[in-house]
């Protein structure tokens, strides 16, 4: 019987998916900017998170792709402190500045310019900036538990077909 409910799933997901993306225009296979030439646009923190100062943000995107299940931005952000959720998982990379980041679990970086961070789905964490930061973002939408499992499932057996590891490709 679970075994059904798979399938059904696995098809609905295959069709929602056909049907969403056919009618649009192929994405760009290659797009490249300068972090400082995005058109930044006010993207204010929820006042109810803000427990210091008054951090004004703003952030530009750069790229997502058809799937529309990830986001390239930049996001910049003046003094202040304040709890952040992250509702996808975000890698991170800070360009300028500097922020003070601790995590649920009570464990505290100081991110400057060149470090680079992950952020799990789901989580909080406090940013305390005590000047000015900015950091390029790659947020990734978590696939649904049925989906991770088929993606990983089929990767693995790619994998010992070949004889090779799956991967991002590095």
């Amino acid at each position: 019987m679970s075994w059904h409910i798979f399938t059904a799933t696995a098809a609905l997901a295959a069709g929602m998916y056909r049907g969403q993306f056919l009618d649009r225009a192929e994405p760009d296979v290659f797009v490249a900017a300068s972090s400082n030439a995005l058109p930044m646009e006010p993207r204010p923190i929820n006042p109810d998170w803000v427990m210091a100062g008054n951090p004004v943000a703003r952030a530009a995107l750069h790229s997502r792709p058809a799937d529309t299940y990830a986001t390239m931005a930049v996001w910049d952000c003046t003094a202040g402190q304040f709890r952040w959720f992250f509702g996808w998982d975000e890698m991170v990379v800070i360009l300028e500045g500097e922020v003070h980041v601790t995590a649920e679990d009570g464990s505290a970086r100081l991110l400057t310019s060149g470090d680079m961070a992950y952020f799990k789905a789901g989580t909080w964490a406090t940013w305390r900036i005590d000047r000015y930061v900015k950091k390029a973002a790659v947020m990734r939408k978590p696939f649904p538990l049925p989906v991770s499992l088929l993606y990983r499932t089929l990767g693995w057996l790619r994998s010992a077909i070949k004889g090779t590891q799956s991967g991002g490709g590095l």
